[in-house]
């Protein structure tokens, strides 16, 4: 499977960019922006604001990155405290 690097224009605080990301970066980061209810502008310019240092395909890619750790993070969470909860319960429901 060939991951093709598309080139994009983007605007930014009023101004024209562009940006080289792969197309599942890019299509994961328009998914994040509709479920936080954001324009994909709107959300390339908070990452753009954010980053510290790097160009902003790195910063793209980091944070779709950061994005899907985090799910992951947090579903194992989840797993670890309904594995407490059911280990701290008596058998079958029986005390």
């Amino acid at each position: 499977m060939k991951s093709l690097v598309m080139k994009r224009s983007v605007v930014l605080a009023g101004h024209k960019t562009s940006v080289s990301v792969e197309d599942a970066f890019w299509n994961s980061l328009k998914k994040i922006a509709a479920r936080r209810h954001l324009t994909l502008s709107a959300l390339l310019s908070s990452i753009d604001s954010g980053r510290d240092h790097g160009n902003l395909s790195s910063a793209i890619r980091l944070f779709v990155l950061a994005f899907y750790r985090d799910q992951i993070e947090g579903v194992r969470k989840v797993h670890e405290t309904a594995a407490a909860i059911i280990n701290d319960r008596p058998a079958h429901g029986y005390s």
